[in-house]
């Protein structure tokens, strides 16, 4: 086999144009396939990531009962609201925990009353993890300190036709199905290009939260992110171990539907990926035909020296692989440089409209390599490589020595 190889790796390279011609041609699929791969997981970091964001972290710590009444919004207090916060700084995985008052209610101007879900954040915390604070429009983001002022979105404050400093009338439910009321100003005014998020959420600082629904020291719930989408499995696993007697949730649990147009689009980016692999596989296949026919005088030559048919199978079969592992690798190596070198840079896009999606995915993209990815990608178009070689070694070795010998 050793003797095969040293022949294969010559014959590879007797014809150093039709060579350098394969390798570019698998070395640029590969490359094209990474870079594919890197802008795919990007978006997705950056579209699911963000979209984690506005529901506040990637896990939610809550009180027992909550997931079979999330869909009314229910106000219940945590038993200890600092525990959770303190466990989950304890992960390695976690960038920031804070907490949270949620409860629903009604925001009423002179023009209107329209509901909305009241949101009680720690500013200060959530603002080095969230959207909101570098999506205000008008006026300021919230302090920690802030009191009697609330924070709006651009599409609510359209409808009830409010600004900046404008006094408003916020009711909200407090425990034991209580409404409380207190008169606020607007401090500022939130774009994010969302408008069922901007019709619907209003934020308040968690202070005074606390102060309005009668929840002194307490919270709802502890919001927890973490450094990408993906690590949410161990770090539930963990803290529900270390939180007994509270409800851990990762944002895939409680928003399925997000969860669900996630994996619809890993299954459309794994077909696109399988028509590329295919497309390389055709031209690697019509590559090595040519070499079979060119080298058809060559076939008879070494039959004529006692070559068996297995040893000439074996010969075309390792040119094909050894082609097939120095494009793949030199793709590899290509591609992974380009999403390096993107992924400090990000990649400036637009869609032409504010739509969701592109409030989601932001201006800029920042393509990502998946190591585990990466390697699979390298030996599959190997692997290819091999089986569209196959065909050629086995119509190379099936050349009578004679006939082969009067080809010209």
């Amino acid at each position: 086999m050793g003797k095969l190889i040293k022949l294969a790796w010559r014959n590879i390279w007797r014809n150093g144009r039709r060579t350098l011609i394969a390798v570019i041609a698998i070395a640029l699929g590969v490359a094209f396939l990474i870079f594919f791969d890197g802008v795919f997981a990007g978006s997705k970091q950056a579209f699911f990531g963000n979209a984690v964001k506005l529901q506040g972290g990637n896990v939610m710590v809550h009180a027992p009962g909550y997931i079979e009444k999330k869909n009314r919004n229910p106000l219940l207090p945590l038993p200890d609201m600092m525990r959770p916060v303190e466990v989950s700084l304890a992960q390695p995985e976690t960038v920031s925990a804070s907490r949270r008052i949620n409860t629903s209610g009604m925001l009423s101007s002179h023009e209107g009353t329209l509901p909305v879900s009241i949101i009680g954040i720690e500013p200060e915390a959530e603002a080095q993890v969230g959207m909101l604070a570098g999506k205000i429009a008008q006026g300021r983001y919230l302090q920690g300190s802030d009191e009697d002022f609330i924070l709006v979105g651009k599409t609510l404050a359209e409808r009830l036709d409010i600004v900046v400093n404008d006094r408003v009338t916020l009711i909200g439910r407090a425990l034991h199905e209580q409404m409380r009321s207190r008169t606020m100003t607007v401090i500022g005014i939130y774009d994010m290009g969302l408008q069922e998020i901007e019709k619907g959420s209003v934020y308040i600082s968690f202070l005074e939260a606390q102060t309005l629904f009668d929840l002194y020291e307490q919270a709802t719930e502890v919001v927890i992110s973490l450094q990408q989408i993906g690590q949410e499995a161990s770090v539930v696993s963990t803290l529900q171990t270390q939180l007994p007697g509270f409800e851990v949730h990762a944002w895939d649990e409680l928003n399925p539907e997000l969860r669900e147009t996630m994996d619809v689009n890993a299954e459309i980016m794994d077909i696109f990926g399988f028509v590329i692999l295919i497309i390389a596989g055709v031209g690697i296949l019509n590559l090595m035909l040519m070499a079979v026919f060119e080298r058809t005088r060559e076939i008879g030559l070494l039959a004529s020296m006692g070559f068996k048919r297995s040893q000439i199978l074996s010969l075309f079969l390792l040119e094909g692989i050894l082609i097939g592992l120095i494009g793949s690798f030199l793709g590899g190596f290509l591609g992974a440089g380009v999403v390096f070198y993107l992924n400090k840079v990000g990649i400036a896009w637009s869609t032409g409209e504010y739509s969701p999606v592109a409030a989601l995915l932001g201006t800029r993209l920042y393509p990502s390599v998946d190591i585990d990815l990466l390697f699979v990608r390298l030996f599959t178009v190997a692997f290819i490589t091999a089986m569209a070689s196959l065909y050629p070694a086995w119509r190379a070795s099936r050349k009578e020595p004679a006939e082969a010998l009067h080809y010209v």
